[in-house]
């Protein structure tokens, strides 16, 4: 199945949604109004139409009036606000066995403020239904209060994750200034393109002066080199 979303700017090719994007992961880092929403939404679509169910974690806690309508289709959109109450384990519970594709409103304050405890946020995110049954997004903004001050924590939370699921995920974010430490750009190179020996892949300062719906577009080749498999490059145009 191949599902096409765009064309290249340097060259006559279309960017096309194909299988391994379901078992890859996919960063995609743009300030507000970029279209990271809109691509998003065609990953998503590709995903439910691939016949997997999706997690989409916004933690900008939106009630479910703020949510952009592109991702309100009738049989694609199932509303939940996390919170730590039983009704709302049975309430996800359901939704699970019923393989909705849930839009989730999160809380980052959910989160443990020590990585040796587990929130119940954490645990609810690894419940094994999920995992081995989902694809995940995660979608975050820059302005929240507290989420870069553990940063990286949640970083190697989200790094355990990808050894526990089946399936790939999909993060969303806003350029900050903590994408231009090198520890933080080696790791997201690392996950999301399987490379980890460049810490110049991306450029925030860049992407600031790229036109909404166009992106820097990488991804890792399906031919292996001896060391390892190159990153293809080029400004991807997203198809309104």
């Amino acid at each position: 199945m191949r599902y096409k979303i765009g064309h290249f700017q340097n060259s006559i090719s279309t960017l096309e949604l194909k299988e391994r994007t379901l078992y890859q992961n996919t960063l995609i880092l743009g300030e507000e109004g970029s279209g990271k929403t809109h691509l998003a939404n065609k990953i998503r679509q590709f995903v439910i139409a691939s016949g997997i169910p999706t997690l989409y974690l916004d933690f900008s806690d939106p009630t479910v009036e703020q949510i952009e309508e592109r991702f309100k289709t009738s049989e694609d959109f199932f509303y939940m606000q996390f919170d730590e109450s039983e009704e709302f384990d049975n309430a996800l519970n359901e939704a699970i066995a019923a393989r909705k594709n849930i839009y989730m409103a999160v809380n980052p304050n959910y989160f443990g403020t020590k990585r040796s405890m587990k929130s119940k946020l954490s645990q609810m995110i690894q419940k094994r239904e999920l995992l081995e049954n989902y694809y995940y997004f995660f979608h975050e903004i820059a302005t929240l209060n507290g989420f870069y001050t553990k940063f990286e924590d949640f970083l190697f939370y989200i790094f355990d994750l990808f050894n526990l699921k089946k399936f790939g995920l999909t993060f969303l974010t806003q350029p900050h200034e903590i994408f231009e430490n090198p520890r933080i750009k080696l790791l997201f190179t690392f996950l999301y393109l399987g490379r980890c020996s460049n810490a110049h892949y991306y450029n925030t300062a860049v992407l600031r002066n790229l036109k909404t719906n166009t992106f820097y577009y990488q991804y890792r080749m399906d031919n292996r080199s001896l060391l390892f498999n190159q990153i293809q490059s080029d400004i991807a145009i997203i198809d309104d």
